[in-house]
């Protein structure tokens, strides 16, 4: 974490978890004690049963609290029961501490064998944590019609851009891939693209190139050994990271960091398995190493390693939980973790455990407006209308509407075509419309008397739901244009 000199205690929240958490989590535990890393237990608790005590976002203010005392945490999977609580308790710990880089680390296994054995796959996952879909802001605009808003701000981008980096050079790895979908998203899935080419020249020792997020997938399963680290946004890290770990040998070995420039924690990728709860068969090894990053985190390198190590031997040994060797004849999970500790001071010759150096977290102006355009106009008004009108019918109806207002209609489309004025295209519509409206004259000075006049009239004949104005920044388009629009 820093070059400081590690205290005597370092206090740490843990939180067990629901399901299998229990199970996996005391076995990272006590692996970590084991090692003789001087770490003071803070136990917490979050997950169903908080639901289930009505507290709706499933974490205690007694655990808020102690992670922001302790500012580390490493915790068992959580779940949200059905007909208890609204948003994931997982996703609620990520984004109420900024932990906006989540790093999953993905590499072959000792005695795991999969298609793939024998390629070296050895890469991490940088997933952008807090932003895009997962801001969870959605809106059913008509009955049949949802809306998700995707948020990628300049900020969060050149956050997790330089996070990537920083952690490449951390691990002394050579290369970091950007992977987005910015050649259909251009503006939100763009921005991280823009934004990592521009910070790319100030860590000259890497290579670094951009990858369609779809061709990324496709050479994740031709050619996964071409990659060190890749950052992408949340919903692509999302499921890069899940195609990614099924390469080694499934999510038992899939550890990760949530990691902020404040609090940072550490958990497996899995779920809680209910199934499979109490039954002392589970495969540990993801919280296990999720311990191990966390170490690294705090300066604990010698006992990170030393884990790390341990966990390579006992592999190497035939050591293998049930969901290698199927659960009638795996390991179970507490022998398991006594044959790690076990090995603990032995270390193998076989798998490389890297040297890691302390990782610089990118440290960038606190401004909320962060990006500060010399220059914005406003061109025009998108109106999101409701109509079960056909789009001649309602462009017509608009259009006279619109007349004695300073603004005039250019064109509708539904679902992102246009389809009115008629281009000949044939496309299915639905009730829900994107009515464009530019400025007659003097594009930048709309004021909100003119938006005001418009959207009463339109309300004498149709409902619209929702309105977005049309940005110029510094001569830049702010919005994107429809298929078929001019």
């Amino acid at each position: 974490m820093s070059d400081n000199e590690v205290p005597a205690r370092i206090p740490v929240t843990i939180i067990p978890g629901d399901g299998i958490g229990p199970e996996v989590v005391a076995s990272a535990r006590a692996i970590v004690d084991a090692v003789g890393a001087p770490i003071e237990w803070q136990e917490a608790e979050a997950g169903a049963e908080v639901f289930k005590r009505g507290v709706a976002s499933g974490v205690p203010q007694e655990t808020m609290d102690s992670i922001a005392s302790t500012r580390v945490a490493l915790k068992g999977p959580l779940e949200t029961p059905v007909g208890f609580g609204e948003k994931s308790a997982n996703v609620t710990l990520r984004k109420l501490y900024e932990t906006y880089a989540n790093v999953r680390p993905v590499r072959e296994m000792p005695g795991v064998t999969t298609p793939y054995s024998g390629r070296g796959i050895d890469m991490v996952m940088v997933r952008e944590n807090v932003e895009d879909l997962y801001a969870g802001i959605e809106y059913m605009q008509t009955p049949g019609v949802a809306q998700a808003l995707k948020l990628i701000s300049v900020k969060g981008s050149e956050k997790i851009a330089r996070f990537a980096f920083e952690y490449a050079r951390s691990e002394g790895r050579p290369t970091v891939a950007c992977a987005t979908k910015a050649n259909i998203m251009k503006l939100s899935e763009g921005t991280l693209k823009r934004v990592f080419e521009s910070v790319a020249p100030d860590y000259p020792d890497i290579e670094s190139w951009h990858v369609i997020v779809d061709n990324a997938a496709h050479q994740l399963v031709k050619r996964p050994e071409q990659y060190d680290v890749i950052v992408t946004t949340n919903m692509n890290g999302d499921i890069l990271s899940d195609l990614s770990s099924a390469l080694i040998g499934g999510l038992g070995f899939a550890p990760s960091a949530n990691i902020g420039n404040e609090v940072a924690i550490f958990e497996a990728v899995h779920g809680s398995a209910p199934k499979y709860a109490g039954k002392d068969v589970i495969n540990p090894t993801a919280v296990i190493l999720s311990s191990v990053l966390m170490l690294r985190y705090l300066g604990l390198f010698d006992q990170a390693s030393a884990i790390e190590h341990a966990v390579f031997v006992t592999l190497e040994s035939g050591t293998l939980t049930g969901d290698v060797m199927g659960y009638d004849r795996g390991t179970p999970t507490t022998a398991y973790t006594e044959a790690i500790i076990g090995n603990l001071g032995k270390k193998t010759e076989n798998w490389t455990v890297r040297e890691v150096k302390p990782l610089e977290l990118p440290v960038l102006s606190a401004d909320p407006d962060y990006v500060k355009p010399t220059e914005r106009n406003v061109v025009g008004l998108d109106v999101f209308v409701e109509s079960p009108l056909s789009a001649d019918e309602l462009g017509f109806s608009l259009t006279e509407l619109a007349q004695g207002t300073r603004l005039e209609l250019k064109m509708i489309s539904s679902r992102g075509t246009k389809v009115y004025p008629p281009t000949g295209a044939i496309t299915d519509t639905l009730d829900h419309w994107r009515c464009r409206f530019i400025i007659r004259e003097n594009p930048g000075d709309l004021w909100d008397e003119d938006v005001h006049q418009l959207l009463a009239r339109i309300s004498r004949r149709h409902t619209w739901m929702h309105i977005e104005k049309l940005m110029e920044f510094d001569g830049e388009l702010g919005f994107t244009r429809d298929q078929g629009e001019n």
